[in-house]
Order: structure tokens, then sequence, then C-alpha cells
């Protein structure tokens, strides 16, 4: 076995809302979804992009590991509330439409299109839990 047999298949990012969140990959991003579990009064949602069914994020509820204690739940829940407890990175064949085309509906901005002086261009976004996505030009 060398490194290059191994290939990211899924990402956890928290949600609050699975109704919103789901509005959100599904309506908004485009993601296709794969998979809407309910348990115990919670939901795990596990989206991904179109043409790439190896890789999928998968939209948990932050207190569904049994091992966190509630003052870690609560520092979670005010980290998400801040947007700075999760994200990902995406990427996309033109950043500046993409952005155009989330902002016309109704993403959250948190940066337009931008030439990073480490020599990538994106913007970035946050969805409805706050998680951070950041997408960039890819190639």
């Amino acid at each position: 076995m060398n490194s290059t047999d191994i290939t990211i298949a899924q990402a956890y990012l928290p949600h609050n809302d699975p109704d919103a969140a789901l509005a959100f990959y599904r309506d908004v991003l485009g993601f296709e979804v794969r998979g809407d579990v309910g348990y115990d009064g919670m939901r795990w949602i596990t989206v991904g992009p179109p043409g790439q069914p190896g890789t999928s994020i998968v939209l948990q509820p932050p207190a569904a590991d049994p091992g966190i204690t509630d003052d870690e739940r609560s520092m979670i829940e005010q980290m998400m509330a801040k947007g700075t407890f999760a994200g990902v990175n995406l990427a996309t064949e033109d950043v500046d439409a993409t952005f155009e085309r989330l902002q016309a509906n109704g993403a959250e901005v948190v940066q337009e299109p931008t030439d990073q002086p480490y020599g990538i261009r994106d913007c970035a976004f946050r969805d409805p839990a706050g998680n951070l996505l950041r997408i960039q030009q890819a190639g």
C-alpha cells in the first residue's frame, strides 16, 4: 500500500438546524443528498458534489457524540454561533461565477473572490450553522 491508495471519503460538519443545512447544501451549493438518517431526535445528512460519489460531507448534530460533556457541548455551540468551530475548503472551475451564484441564492458572504498572496484565488461563505466554506479556483 502506498499513499495514493488513501482517499477522502467523508468529512463531518456540525449543524444546528437540519432543514436549513439541507436547503443550503442541496439548493444553494447544488450538492446531492446521499443520506438523511434520523435517530433519537437527531439527524445526519450526507451530501456530496454530483459526479464525485466517493467524497461526501456528513452534516451531523453537535450533540451526537456521547462522550461530550455539557460544558463541551456548550462551547461547541458558542463556537458554531461565532463561526469558529468547523469549515471545509472546496474548489470550482470558476470561482467568480460560483461566488455570484451563491450570493444570488442568499449565502452569507464572508469574503468576495480575492487573489491571495499564497497563490490562489478564493472566496468564503458561512453555512446556516456558521461553518466556514472557502471556495478556491481549481487548477
